[in-house]
């Protein structure tokens, strides 16, 4: 197996699994365990920022990313959910806390990428 493949292999189940986190802290089933898989989202965020998202597929990843991250951060900052469906705010939390890492690392990729050309 290349190591291209395997990367993206890599990056395509963190995303999966950081999601699948994120919605399980937001849900509350976390338990004693929350700090711990908060980290965990965190640093996932980080390995899908690093391993899967490619330089061609940045500004795609980018205008999708700063949507999902504002419009998350500013429904919840309003309260759109506390009245309506409480948990949706939660899992909104922990999906930030996946997206923000992954939003930041590949921008900074960006910007270094285009500053070299």
């Amino acid at each position: 197996m290349s190591k291209k493949k395997n990367n993206n292999l890599i990056g395509s189940w963190s995303f999966v699994v950081g999601v699948i986190l994120a919605a399980l802290l937001g849900l509350g089933y976390t338990g004693a365990y929350q700090s711990q898989m908060l980290w965990a989202v965190f640093l996932l965020g980080i390995v899908v920022g690093l391993l899967n998202v490619t330089v061609d597929e940045a500004a795609s990843f980018l205008k999708s990313g700063a949507v999902l991250v504002l419009v998350s951060f500013l429904g919840i900052q309003v309260g759109v959910f506390d009245e309506v469906a409480p948990l949706i705010g939660n899992i909104l939390k922990g999906i930030l806390t996946l997206f923000v890492p992954a939003t930041i690392i590949v921008a900074l990729r960006a910007v270094f990428s285009y500053a070299k050309r």
